[in-house]
């Protein structure tokens, strides 16, 4: 049995031992320290106490909480920080979303170390060790890593779920678009082909990502394609695929121009999906741009519906549009001009054109017909007047900043690209992770009105003081206390510390 052993020196001070009884000799265990008042002695006495517990491998009846707080800063020595608190909070807005229920704790562990600091798999789980002290397996990744390839639909539904939850979604409304995603290689597959590339790499393969959103911004469903595919040819694939998988009767998509189609347009109305889409108003028919030059009134806020093949055109004047066209016309121009005056430098632009003797001209009619669309932004819809006016419509599409919202989250904070897989199973898992860390990035974002960014940030202020107890070789955590950004934050997010 071992005990603590109290011995005077003078007056004022007395020194703390930890000892046993062998061979009916006292025998001294550990030194704990040398006390100069009631409260140091007291504190020393907590420690022999930690050290008898870890020794002799019993716990005492009652458990003192406090014995744990006591440092002796000459037998402890400081070893690093932790961010426990980040971890802690993010695993709890998980639970909040319901990302639980895809019971892989290494899977989760990989979507908090995308947010916290982007980085490979394998050194993801070197991080997550270093940051928050959670260790796993690198064998556990090759492990598990081919059967959460399944949980792409499951992870969807727990978004939809969501989102119907909080922000009362009813699929009325949703937002369309794709974006690229390029390699750090220049060896294309089946999946990685060169393309049109949205990151400017069109040297590089890359894979297409197509991202439906709420009108909140939050996504919900996403889908991987080949590098080299026209964006226009996913739209109907995935809006179908995405109908038929939730039984859905009323719906209506918004998308960009790219989208526009005669094919798309016929199979929208095919399937009964209402649709509201840019229009390219440069590759109008000569009647259609006569009609709109003749009935647009060009004042703010006024408008026109067309019903052409396409739909309904619905044409929109601005001012502040228009000054924005005329000078970036005007830019065109005198570029035209420089090009047309320095013929050792001839390249095609947007105002020249090839005239009988093959030599470059201003090409003054498309000038004019620029001038006359100056301000002039147009939309196609299927959506008849009493189910949605033309204000209505508009104010939907320029609702798809939101999802250029998370395409910048997902590129810039999260890092979604460049990749350096190089298989289609790994591939296709690193965007399932990144799309779960895009979900609850723009949660955060949505519930506390600060960025991501911002959100990590004032996270990591909130450190776990690591300290060596030398005494008992047992590590201390000591938390920073909740500045009141964070508070507040918790208090948003509707979380519990």
């Amino acid at each position: 049995m071992y005990k603590i052993r109290e011995i005077k020196y003078s007056l004022n001070t007395v020194s703390i031992q930890v000892y046993r009884i062998e061979n009916r000799k006292r025998k001294i265990i550990r030194h704990i320290g040398t006390a100069s008042n009631e409260e140091e002695k007291i504190n020393l006495i907590q420690l022999a106490n930690d050290f008898i517990k870890k020794i002799s491998l019993q716990f005492t009846l009652f458990d003192n909480e406090q014995s744990n707080k006591v440092i002796n800063l000459e037998q402890s020595e400081f070893i690093g920080v932790y961010y426990v608190f980040f971890y802690e909070l993010l695993h709890k807005l998980f639970l909040k979303i319901g990302f639980d229920k895809n019971k892989s704790n290494l899977l989760l562990d990989l979507v908090v170390i995308r947010l916290f600091e982007p980085a490979s798999k394998l050194r993801s789980i070197e991080l997550l060790e270093l940051y928050f002290g959670v260790k796993h397996r690198r064998q556990s990744y090759y492990e598990s890593a081919k059967k959460w390839l399944d949980l792409k639909e499951k992870t969807e539904k727990i978004a939809l779920s969501f989102a119907k939850k909080h922000y009362n979604f009813n699929y009325d409304l949703l937002f369309y678009d794709v974006t690229t995603l390029y390699f750090e290689t220049f060896d294309e597959d089946e999946l990685r082909k060169n393309g049109f590339s949205k990151d400017n790499k069109s040297q590089q393969p890359q894979i297409l990502i197509a991202l439906m959103v709420s009108k909140e911004g939050f996504p919900i469903a996403y889908e991987v394609f080949s590098g080299n595919t026209f964006e226009g040819h996913t739209f109907i694939p995935v809006i179908k695929k995405f109908i038929d998988k939730n039984s859905i009767k009323k719906f209506t998509v918004v998308a960009d121009a790219a989208m526009i189609s005669t094919e798309n347009v016929a199979q929208l109305n095919d399937n009964q999906i209402n649709y509201i889409v840019g229009a390219r108003l440069g590759n109008i028919t000569k009647e259609l741009f006569k009609k709109i030059d003749a009935m647009l009134i060009r004042k703010d806020g006024e408008s026109i519906r067309i019903p052409t093949n396409n739909g309904f055109l619905i044409c929109n004047f601005s001012s502040l549009r228009y000054r924005k066209d005329k000078y970036e016309m005007e830019k065109q121009i005198l570029k035209a001009k420089q090009i047309i005056e320095n013929p050792s430098k001839i390249r095609k632009t947007k105002f020249t054109k090839s005239n009988k003797e093959n030599h470059l001209e201003i090409n003054q009619s498309l000038i004019d017909k620029t001038k006359k669309l100056l301000g002039i932004k147009g939309y196609y819809t299927n959506l008849n007047e009493d189910q949605a006016s033309n204000d209505l419509i508009i104010d939907h599409y320029h609702q798809l900043y939101k999802i250029e919202q998370n395409f910048r989250i997902a590129k810039s904070d999260l890092q979604t690209r460049p990749i350096f897989h190089f298989k289609e199973e790994p591939i296709k898992l690193h965007i399932l992770l990144c799309f779960m860390a895009l979900l609850t990035s723009r949660y955060i974002e949505l519930e506390t009105g600060i960025s991501i960014k911002k959100f990590i940030h004032e996270c990591k202020k909130i450190t776990d003081g690591r300290i060596l107890n030398k005494i008992t070789n047992t590590e201390i955590q000591l938390r920073v206390q909740l500045n009141p950004l964070i508070t507040e934050i918790i208090h948003k997010l509707k979380l519990l510390t």
